[in-house]
Order: structure tokens, then sequence, then C-alpha cells
């Protein structure tokens, strides 16, 4: 019995990562895993971030309000 636990229709993964030259020690390619899983994770957590809503405190169209009146009542009025 074989250990794999791949289906015969699931698709074959390729490696992570592949030494093509010199021969790196367990400790320095789980460096080079560490780093590159951080890398990642920041790139994802980049895509979801959304930009914070931005206020409308200091907008352009603020400035174009009507003048608010005085007298009786007139603070009801300035709502419309």
């Amino acid at each position: 019995m074989s250990d794999e636990t791949q289906t015969p229709d699931a698709p074959e993964q390729q490696p992570l990562l592949r030494v093509v030259k010199g021969d790196p020690t367990p400790e320095e390619l789980a460096a080079l895993v560490a780093v590159v899983a951080a890398r990642n994770a920041a790139a994802a957590a980049a895509e979801g971030e959304a930009l914070p809503a931005r206020s409308q405190w200091g907008h352009p169209t603020r400035q174009h309000r009507t003048v608010h009146r005085f007298g009786r009542g007139q603070w009801r009025a300035s709502s419309w």
C-alpha cells in the first residue's frame, strides 16, 4: 500500500521551491520558506484591505449650502 493522499483525478502539485545549484542546509531552506510564506501572506492581506471611508467634512460640495436665517422656527427650515 502507498501512503499517497492524491487521488487519480487530482492535478499533480508543483513544488514551492526548487534548488537549482548548491546544497542548502535544512535550516537555510526553512528560513527561505518562512520568508516566501510571509511575503505571500502580506500580499494576500494587502489585496484584501479596503481604503477607509473618506470623511465628507471637507468636501467642496459642503461649501454650497444656503445661509441659515434667524428667527422663530428657522432651525426646522434649515434642514430643507
